[in-house]
């Protein structure tokens, strides 16, 4: 595949400025060199998050794998067949993603550019690779783990294995950067951007066209070190120095402390920058997907490892229309199965989610005080700080907060990770790492398992998980796409020889043990 031709797709022209969405798009292809920044950043917000939250790698993806949703009809990626095209779309539309933000620092760089780039109040050209920089390790990361081992390129490394995105537009063959070595270089991408941006606390860069944060460069700050601690975290039991080190810098520098700052990218109420379920659901008009069981047993205090019930489940889910109660769709039913469970006997994803100008979260303040708890050996009061900001940006009025706080099992490793899991609802790619690196939550279904048993159409029936692909667990990975094994061979060759063959079972260097 192609990776290293710019492509500067979607340039914005028009944006809703009053709610921070975006609305309107233009492309000129033919001209790249012509896109301001402006425009280029909005396009690369919106393309970065149109595909981390796509319907192939998301809905039907992560949002499964971690049974957070279940599918009533065509049922077979919940158990794991996943077609090669998904893994095409999105590596293709994420080095898109990642060849805009490169097009933004090489016009910030560029002495023939670099003034026009920065003209007219839109930002000092280090400010805008340093904001450039944080989107690219985004964007990488939701590349890296998915697939393991991944073409690389970063700002600050000129390291030989790092060859993504080179200035040579005929590089189409780059090698599989290791990931040990990829996650180290978040690491400092990170701290640079924070540091950059830190210079100028009180400036903004790119303004509106900035959908996510409007430009303020304080917020910036904070997501990339807030990010630090994601990915420092990954890294705990591999350098337990390297995750000491940079949690307790990005600490020192500020990360996010309440729901103020969380990173979200919020879509327009019109067409056609409706966001990801909606056009999957209401814009499509089909209800593939319902909340799985496994979510609304745990939010109504049904599962044993919570045994409260939960104030988001209104938030998350709607009742079902025939009975008005939250029922979840047993999860990874076989198709005739599914069949069985009519949409309107099922509880599907809850309004507010469902919503046209949906905003769709990139991190949170909940993750970064259950990060910290964990750091701090499961300290409570992060914990509860975390649950307590994840229901109130859910609209959790305040006596149903303190209630269910009270009522909240202590601190530990599996409790702090339970209500993690809850409070990355929606964010499929996250919840699945995180289980990935850790295994919790310990009640996701596996091979075998009694997904549903009980009475349909008179008769007693009994459904147990068969996964159609992978070892019988959760998916470690998705498959490498086709074209590179076709335009990539010898690369893509070499990096399964490192990182073990192009299975979905086997796991990545960041998930291994």
């Amino acid at each position: 595949m192609k990776i290293n031709k710019l492509y500067i797709l979607s340039a914005f022209t028009s944006l809703l400025l009053s709610t921070s969405c975006v609305d309107d798009i233009n492309e000129d292809p033919n001209r790249p060199s012509s896109v301001p920044t402006t425009s280029l950043i909005t396009s690369s917000e919106k393309l970065l998050v149109d595909n981390l939250r796509s319907e192939q790698v998301s809905l039907r993806g992560s949002m499964l794998f971690v049974q957070y949703f279940a599918q009533n009809t065509y049922t077979t990626q919940s158990r794991y067949d996943i077609p090669f095209s998904y893994s095409d779309d999105y590596w293709k539309g994420l080095y898109k993603t990642l060849n805009n933000l490169e097009e933004i620092i090489r016009l910030n760089t560029d002495p023939a550019t670099k003034d026009v780039a920065s003209a007219n109040g839109i930002g000092r050209n280090s400010t805008q690779i340093a904001i450039s920089r944080i989107l690219k390790t985004y964007t990488f990361y939701a590349l890296t783990d998915v697939f393991g081992n991944i073409p690389y390129q970063s700002y600050g490394n000129k390291d030989a294995d790092f060859q993504a995105l080179q200035q040579n537009p005929e590089n189409i063959t780059p090698a599989y950067a290791p990931q040990e070595k990829i996650y180290a270089d978040f690491l400092n991408e990170l701290k640079a951007a924070s540091d950059t941006l830190l210079k100028y606390p009180d400036d903004s860069t790119f303004n509106k066209a900035d959908i996510i944060y409007r430009g303020k460069h304080l917020k910036w700050a904070k997501l990339a070190n807030s990010l630090r601690l994601r990915f420092a975290t990954r890294l705990k039991e591999k350098d337990s120095a390297l995750y000491r080190q940079h949690f307790e810098d990005a600490l020192s520098k500020g990360v996010f402390t309440s729901n103020s700052d969380n990173a979200a990218f919020k879509y327009s109420g019109t067409s056609p920058n409706e966001a990801p379920l909606y056009r999957a659901t209401v814009t499509a008009n089909r209800k593939d997907f319902a909340v799985s069981h496994i979510l609304v047993d745990l939010l109504k205090g049904s599962n044993p490892a919570l045994p409260v019930a939960d104030p988001r489940l209104s938030a998350y889910a709607l009742p079902a229309t025939a009975t008005n109660t939250y029922i979840g769709l047993p999860y990874g039913l076989a198709n005739d199965q599914a069949g069985k469970f009519s949409a309107n006997d099922v509880s599907l994803p809850g309004a507010v989610i469902n919503a046209a100008n949906y905003a769709e979260i990139l991190m949170e303040y909940s993750e970064v005080a259950f990060l910290i708890s964990e750091y701090n050996n499961w300290d409570q009061s992060d914990y509860q700080a975390g649950v307590q900001a994840s229901l109130e940006k859910w609209g959790v009025t305040a006596d149903k907060v303190t209630e269910y706080l009270s009522k909240l099992p202590v601190a530990n490793q599996k409790n702090v990770l339970t209500q993690k899991y809850i409070a990355l609802y929606m964010q499929g790619l996250e919840a699945w790492s995180e289980y990935r690196r850790t295994g919790f939550p310990d009640f996701l279904i596996k091979e075998g398992d009694i997904v549903f048993e009980g009475e349909i159409e008179t008769n007693t029936v009994t459904y147990r998980f068969d996964p159609l692909f992978g070892d019988g667990g959760v998916p470690s990975r998705l498959y490498y796409p086709t074209k590179e094994q076709n335009v990539n061979k010898a690369n893509y060759q070499q990096a399964l020889s490192v990182q073990g063959s192009d299975k979905i079972e086997t796991k990545p260097w960041i998930f291994r043990n």
